[in-house]
């Protein structure tokens, strides 16, 4: 009898997928109505004639039927071994990405989102250089941000390269809170004892909280090899996104009482200790949406907004 926490789905292998063995890197890609057939693409040629690299799609129950098509047809004419999972409902990003670890069959495995982009044309094989040394457990290589032609995402383009957008080194110097699902290469042995905290529902800090458990008993490090982040939105994107991500921090801060001494941590502490800090909200929005005002004044109010709603979880 299947396990009623196992969740249900599908999957179609292509050619040569059916005939590779021996897998060393699986490339794990969870989507929910993005088209991961882009990055697909562009990963194709890295893996070139080699067997023992996988990508591994998983439709986290996109209502887009004609999306699953898509990215079916795009998996069969992929060269290299790729495998697309269909979920038969939602399940979310942390129950996503831990059905990809089950079904993936490399010893590593590299973990991208669907909107991102290969940072070159060197890119895994940069990974693939760096696993050999095999002194580390996980490592997160970063990410990078183009500038949008479309002023509508200006703003998470300038909250992306203020506040996440670091180097190796100077995210080594923040630790395991630098750590991102994306870009994110793990031991597939490291997420089967560790997997993603599925209490963790909707956006945020699964990934955070995924990095602190795992530092406790194994080798994180932080890499220079970028991938580039296309998936930018909106301001009202980012105001809903962020307003529903306040239950996800509080969570993380219940889970890691040291963690209150981060940045965003205090700032909500400080907030909450004002009557009717609420109020404001209102005045963050405004300032945020305007496009009137200097990008790094919105950036400052967005993150006010996010503060506030924060205060009110914790």
């Amino acid at each position: 009898m299947r396990n009623p926490a196992t969740p249900q789905f599908s999957e179609l292998a292509n050619t040569a997928s059916q005939h590779a063995n021996r897998i060393t890197l699986s490339i794990l890609v969870p989507f929910y109505r993005d088209d991961p057939t882009a990055l697909a693409a562009a990963l194709n040629p890295l893996i070139g004639v080699r067997r023992d690299i996988e990508i591994v799609l998983l439709d986290d129950g996109c209502p887009d039927l004609g999306l699953n098509e898509a990215v079916a047809r795009a998996v069969r004419a992929l060269s290299a071994p790729a495998r697309l999972i269909s979920a038969a409902e939602n399940i979310g990003r942390s129950a996503g990405r831990n059905l990809l670890a089950s079904q993936a069959r490399g010893r590593w495995l590299l973990y991208l989102d669907a909107d991102m982009d290969p940072g070159n044309d060197a890119f895994l094989a940069a990974y693939l250089d760096r696993l050999e040394l095999d002194d580390f457990d996980a490592a997160f290589g970063g990410y990078e941000t183009d500038e949008p032609d479309d002023r509508r995402y200006q703003l998470h383009a300038v909250l992306a390269r203020t506040s996440d957008q670091k180097d190796a080194a100077a995210r080594s110097l923040i630790g395991a809170t630098a750590f991102c699902s994306s870009n994110l290469l793990v031991r597939a042995s490291v997420m089967r004892g560790v997997p993603f905290d599925t209490g963790f529902t909707g956006w945020g800090f699964e990934d955070v909280d995924w990095a602190v458990r795992a530092a406790r008993t194994h080798q994180l490090i932080h890499f220079d090899n970028p991938a580039r982040h296309a998936g930018l939105q909106t301001t009202e994107s980012l105001l809903q996104k962020f307003r529903d991500g306040a239950v996800n921090y509080a969570r993380l801060l219940q889970k890691h009482p040291h963690l209150a001494g981060l940045p965003g941590a205090r700032v909500a502490r400080t907030l909450g200790a004002i009557p009717g800090q609420g109020l404001l909200r209102g005045l963050w929005a405004a300032l945020a949406n305007s496009q009137a005002a200097p990008v790094r004044l919105r950036a400052a109010a967005l993150k006010l907004w996010r503060a506030s709603w924060a205060a009110e979880a914790i």
